[in-house]
């Protein structure tokens, strides 16, 4: 799968590694709900940081339609929450 982090750039990322990803997704999904900043700052990390470590970046050249689209990390919990589906990020 293609996945895009905003600002970033592409990455290919193995479909075996979206259950990992979804315990993080589900865990940001959780700290938005509450409102907790700090929780959701250090889960968007996470989640981020595992894209770029699971994940095979994609030339700058490249222009691949993306499967995910992923927020920046800089990206507020109120834009974070704009892009949610009723599946959190990752759906599954």
């Amino acid at each position: 799968m293609i996945v895009r982090i905003m600002g970033e750039g592409q990455v290919t990322l193995d479909d075996s590694h979206v259950v990992e990803l979804n315990k993080l997704d589900d865990e940001l999904l959780k700290e938005m709900e509450s409102g907790d900043e700090e929780g959701f700052r250090r889960t968007l990390g996470a989640l981020l940081d595992s894209v770029r470590r699971l994940g095979t970046p994609l030339p700058d050249d490249a222009l691949e339609p993306s499967e995910l689209i992923l927020p920046a990390p800089d990206a507020t919990l109120e834009e974070v929450r704009e892009m949610l589906s009723d599946d959190g990020l990752i759906p599954g």
